[in-house]
């Protein structure tokens, strides 16, 4: 991956915070997408590697704002190798309270972000005859979840999403694959009490929560397979299986 460029986005903090310190370590220049979170401490530690690293502020969900993203990622690093479509959003309640808003608030952010990014990033990767995009899916997309009908939504959609873009961006040798991480220690599960972790743990046979870095690690490992794609991989302790 050395001197290759990865667009995170969602990259201050979490997950996406793992994968972009996960690239950084391989020798690839990172573009880190932000929308709230202050970057500034990722930056560092990703300068630190020996890479470069630009940080850029954009709302992914809007076309116009996805596409300067990637017009600054070009304009300092000249290609965008991978793509890594992290940004997400939760906005949970059950079916009977969930308001028009907060089921198209997660679907614009989730679904149509990723489907912005891939759009803007398609064309330089064809023009460079190569590139990978990496989609963040969940189990939830998979299996569904009480309370998280929306979300489930916007992940199952990215599924499809993958799924096509894989067929499509194959004969110019771009590879697309899903992530579907399960329940991973971030700020998202820290909210939850003890009692319902002990509940949830109780239906992963591994029987703890997965790190950002093992989400990571499938991360730079996609990038690096240019022989799989149009694949979802499950990183979730056995949560789902079958």
């Amino acid at each position: 991956m050395k001197d290759k460029t990865v667009i995170v986005t969602g990259g201050a903090k979490g997950i996406g915070r793992a994968i972009a310190l996960a690239f950084a370590k391989e020798g690839a220049n990172i573009v880190l997408n932000y929308r709230s979170t202050s970057p500034d401490s990722v930056k560092s530690e990703i300068e630190d590697m020996g890479v470069k690293c630009l940080t850029y502020k954009a709302d992914i969900s809007k076309f116009d704002e996805a596409a300067s993203l990637v017009d600054a990622a070009l304009k300092e690093f000249g290609t965008v190798d991978v793509l890594v479509n992290n940004a997400g959003i939760t906005k949970d309640t059950l079916i009977m309270r969930m308001s028009e808003e907060d089921f198209d608030k997660v679907v614009e952010t989730n679904l149509k972000g990723c489907f912005n990014m891939i759009r803007h990033c398609t064309k330089p990767m064809m023009k460079q005859r190569k590139g990978a995009i990496i989609n963040m899916s969940s189990v939830i997309g998979i299996a569904g979840n009480v309370g998280q009908l929306n979300y489930a939504a916007s992940k199952a959609g990215i599924l499809g999403m993958t799924y096509s873009a894989a067929k499509e961006l194959a004969s110019r040798n771009i590879t697309c694959n899903a992530i579907a991480p399960g329940m991973i220690a971030t700020d998202m599960t820290d909210v939850l009490s003890d009692k319902m972790k002990e509940q949830i743990m109780s239906a992963i046979p591994l029987k703890r929560f997965g790190k950002p870095e093992e989400i990571a690690e499938t991360a730079v490992f996609l990038a690096k397979s240019p022989y799989i794609t149009g694949q979802v991989i499950r990183v979730d302790g056995g949560m789902v299986i079958g």
